[in-house]
């Protein structure tokens, strides 16, 4: 049994990652801004209504920690924001708030969770083929795809940092998922995979991957582009 932090858990991958993790009899807190009624009611789900960009928030799951499970095995970084807008049309506030979800919440909640990391945990940063280097880009997605590409590079470094500790840091970098993010970005196009399908990926990559990999982006995607 293991403690599993899982942030965007309101719906789609996370949402059913939550469910997997905690039937499966492991510890999980669920962290996103609304939370469902499925949640609540699940014995091994712990959740959070909170907002990552808000110190307030990262102070509930620091308190949560210490108060409640003392070390996290596991974290999966999965809550994300998307902007599908030409370039030259996206404001400075709405760039920032994309990074503020996609990168600057990521790098909060690493800060608060690791000193309660020990050797064998696993961090994983759910990204965007978009955000890979050398893969086929597409126009709108400049801040949306710019953002997975710095989680992937703050992965990285961590890795580095964190080696001698035993912490692991990977990155899977999603192909087409039929998210209601998804939906609303790209209304009417249906990816190949299901949010259950990718979740059983992400659910056994998460408890075993570190276990081949450290510092590594792994291309999660069933079509090409």
């Amino acid at each position: 049994m293991k403690n599993i932090i899982i942030t965007g858990t309101s719906r789609g991958i996370g949402y059913e990652l939550a469910l997997q993790f905690a039937n499966a009899g492991h510890n999980v807190l669920a962290v996103s801004r609304k939370i469902p009624q499925a949640l609540v009611e699940n014995k091994n789900i712990s959740c959070l209504g909170i907002d990552l960009s808000s110190g307030d928030g990262l102070t509930q799951i620091k308190d949560f920690i210490e108060n409640t499970w003392q070390t996290v095995d596991v974290v999966i970084h999965n809550a994300g924001a998307i902007l599908l807008k030409p370039f030259a049309e996206i404001t400075a506030d709405e760039f920032e708030y994309i990074y503020k979800v996609n990168v600057f919440g990521v790098a909060a909640l690493n800060r608060v969770v690791l000193p309660f990391m020990q050797s064998g945990s696993h961090v994983v940063t759910i990204s965007s083929m978009g955000g890979v280097q050398g893969t086929v880009k597409f126009s709108g997605l400049s801040a949306y795809s710019s953002s997975k590409g710095a989680v992937i590079t703050l992965s990285e470094l961590l890795a580095e940092e964190y080696r001698e500790k035993g912490i692991a840091f990977n990155v899977l970098a999603l192909g087409a998922v039929n998210t209601e993010m998804l939906q609303e970005a790209f209304p009417g196009y249906q990816a190949p995979l299901s949010p259950k399908e990718m979740s059983d990926y992400i659910y056994n990559f998460a408890l075993t991957g570190n276990t081949y990999f450290n510092g590594k982006v792994l291309q999660v995607s069933s079509t090409t582009p």
